[in-house]
C-alpha cells in the first residue's frame, strides 16, 4: 500500500513538477496564472489536467487548439511516480521517507532543467536547503543517534560544498557555481545516510561526468572546452550513493583488506 500510495502521489507531484520545469527557468510564477495552453493561452480544464490519463485521452493534443502536447509531460509524471514508488520501497514507512521523497522531486526537476538550460536555478536549490534540513530534523526523531546523524549531515554537506568550491577556484570554466550550490545540498542527504554513502555518491558523480564528457568527444559532438550539464551526473551519483553506498563501501573495504 505504501508503494502504491507513493506511485499515486508521484503522479500528482510530477504534474506540478512539469509546471516548475517550464516556468522557473522563464522566471515565471509557479502559482499564477493557473495551467493554460502555452500556444493559445486558453485555460486547461481540470478534466484535461489529470496526470498521464488526460494526455492519453487527448491523444497528445490540446483540446483548445489542437497543438501537440509534448510527450515529456506524461513521461515526467511517470518518472516521478516510479521514483516515489522506488523510494517508498527502499525506505519503507520511516521518518526519513518525506525527506527523500522531496529529494527525489527536486532531483528530477533540476536534472531536466539543467539538461534544457545548463542552469541549476537558485530559486529551487537555495530554499531546498531549509526544506531538507527541516525534513531530516523530523527524521532525527526516529534515528537511534539523532545528534550524530544531524552533525554528520551538516559536516558532510559542508565538505562536499568545499570540494566543489575548490574545484571551481582551480578551474572556473570547468565548474559552474550552480553545481557548487547544489553539492552542499546533495552532501547533506548523502552524509545523513553515512560516510560511505557520501564517498560513493561523490565518486560516482565524477566518474559519470568523466564518462559523459568522453562520449561527447568520441561522438564528435564537442571538444574539451564544450560545456556539458553536470547537474544530472551529480544527481545520479547521489542516488547511487544513497541506495548502494553501504554495500559498495563494504565491498571496497573487504577488497582492500581494511
Amino acid at each position: 500500500m505504501l508503494i502504491l500510495g507513493g506511485a499515486l502521489a508521484g503522479l500528482l507531484v510530477g504534474s506540478f513538477l512539469n509546471v516548475v520545469i517550464l516556468r522557473v527557468p522563464a522566471k515565471e510564477s509557479i502559482v499564477t496564472p493557473p495551467s493554460h495552453c502555452r500556444t493559445c493561452d486558453a485555460p486547461v480544464r481540470p478534466r484535461d489536467n489529470l496526470p498521464v490519463v488526460s494526455w492519453l485521452l487527448l491523444r497528445g493534443r490540446a483540446r483548445c487548439c489542437g497543438e501537440p502536447i509534448p510527450a515529456r509531460y506524461p513521461l515526467v509524471e511517470l518518472l516521478t511516480a516510479g521514483a516515489f514508488a522506488g523510494v517508498a520501497a527502499w525506505l519503507g514507512p520511516s521518518w526519513e521517507l518525506p525527506a527523500f521523497l522531496y529529494l527525489a522531486s527536486i532531483s528530477i526537476t533540476l536534472a531536466i532543467i539543467d539538461l534544457d538550460t545548463f542552469l541549476l536555478p537558485a530559486r529551487i536549490v537555495t530554499p531546498s536547503y531549509a526544506v531538507t534540513a527541516a525534513l531530516l530534523g523530523l527524521a532525527a526523531v526516529g534515528a537511534p543517534e539523532p545528534l550524530d546523524a544531524a552533525l554528520r549531515a551538516v559536516v558532510g554537506g559542508l565538505a562536499l560544498w568545499l570540494l566543489y568550491f575548490s574545484l571551481r577556484l582551480i578551474h572556473p570554466r570547468g565548474m559552474g557555481y550552480g553545481d557548487v550550490r547544489l553539492s552542499g545540498l546533495l552532501g547533506l542527504a548523502l552524509a545523513w545516510q553515512g560516510w560511505d554513502c557520501l564517498a560513493v555518491g561523490a565518486f560516482t558523480a565524477f566518474v559519470l561526468g568523466g564518462l559523459g564528457g568522453a562520449v561527447v568527444l568520441l561522438l564528435g559532438k564537442g571538444n574539451l572546452k564544450t560545456e556539458i550539464p553536470y547537474g544530472p551526473y551529480m544527481i545520479v551519483g547521489t542516488w547511487v550513493g544513497l541506495v548502494a553506498g553501504g554495500p559498495i563501501g563494504d565491498w571496497y573495504l573487504g577488497l582492500s583488506g581494511v
